[in-house]
């Protein structure tokens, strides 16, 4: 048994079968709707249910408001149909070329950034382009079928190379494998089996408002990728980083950072430390990262923000930009990682 879907304002419809989640049947379709962990750790897929009954699950009572699950909203990525239903959700455009795939992956290179986070440079198949947007991310599949999602820490190359930013989360199933000793560490050359791209995490290209790019951690991974594109295509957009840690150690791309804003004249930079010690000896801004985004530009109703990290910290930003700042909430792009969770 399958049910149609209808999606508004495009009129766009597409087959869900039993049991199947709304986003991964407009997935198979090709009709792709805002998404980033599937898995219902955050909002980015929400939509409205206009027409249809449908399992909802745990997830949308977990992350969305009292008022928006009254007003018919959901999680596209939990809800399963169990008829026929009408939606309002905003398409995505891709580019044609740009197609999900499973393909092996090659260890080209492994370097210490911090002292849990670690670069890994993985050569994917030549014969073929690999095409994606900046800002997407990859999956590896394991051994026993279970994912990890990392976001690419670099634009499209000719060379199909792919950058990544883990962090060790310990007693995780694939970090420990990256971050082990003897046998257990990853070698290079070793080969792995990965998916991608995913996400709707990039620089849409139909706007010129200023851009306020918000990080956390190795959220910072997926900007590296969008600012470096901006820079090869020389997009000037107006932009900010806000960089936050619990340490200063935690910006393990600081000089980067500080280079950019120091060489492009449309780029500034703001790294904020939740938690610093006294021998960090930092004297720069503290607190939450979003909390200075709202100190420093209490008025978003004119901006673009692209945030990727912690889903607590996406999250909060995305209410209280909105409450508190007026950023309209079609203009607020998010990656909320979910990999911290890396224990079967």
């Amino acid at each position: 048994m399958s049910f149609k879907v209808k999606v508004l304002p495009s009129g766009h419809e597409f087959s869900v079968a039993q049991g199947q989640s709304v986003l991964d049947a407009a997935m198979e379709a090709g009709i792709v709707l805002p998404y980033s962990c599937r898995t219902g750790a955050c909002s980015t897929c929400k939509g409205k249910v206009l027409e249809g009954e449908f399992e909802a699950g745990s997830s949308p009572a977990q992350i969305l408001s009292p008022e928006e699950l009254a007003a018919g909203y959901t999680l596209f990525c939990q809800a399963r149909p169990g008829s026929d239903m009408v939606i309002e959700a905003h398409e995505i455009r891709m580019a044609s070329d740009i197609q999900i795939r499973k393909m092996p992956a090659r260890v080209m290179g492994l370097e210490d950034l911090a002292h849990d986070v670690k670069l890994i440079r993985l050569q994917l198949p030549p014969s073929e382009p690999f095409r994606f947007y900046a800002g997407q991310y990859i999956e590896f599949i394991l051994k026993d079928g279970s994912r990890r999602s990392y976001s690419m820490a670099c634009p499209p190359n000719e060379k199909n190379l792919v950058e990544l930013h883990l962090r060790h989360m310990p007693g995780g199933v694939f970090t420990d494998h990256v971050f082990g000793a003897g046998q257990t560490q990853m070698k290079l050359r070793e080969i792995l089996r990965v998916e991608g791209p995913l996400g709707s995490f990039f620089l849409r290209d139909d706007s010129d408002k200023p851009i306020v790019f918000l990080a956390s951690g190795t959220g910072f991974a997926p900007i590296k990728a969008i600012v470096e594109q901006m820079i090869a295509q020389g997009i000037s957009r107006p932009a900010v980083l806000y960089w936050g840690g619990r340490r200063p150690r935690d910006l393990y791309m600081h000089e980067l950072a500080q280079q950019w804003a120091q060489t492009l004249p449309w780029f500034s930079y703001v790294p904020v430390v939740s938690e610093p010690l006294p021998d960090d000896a930092w004297t720069g801004r503290t607190g939450f990262v979003h909390h200075a985004v709202m100190e420093d530009l209490p008025d978003l109703s004119g901006h673009q923000v692209y945030a990727c990290g912690a889903p607590i910290m996406v999250e909060s930003a995305r209410r209280d930009f909105a409450q508190h700042c007026g950023l309209p909430d079609e203009e607020f792009f998010a990656d909320a990682f979910t990999s911290q969770a890396d224990v079967n």
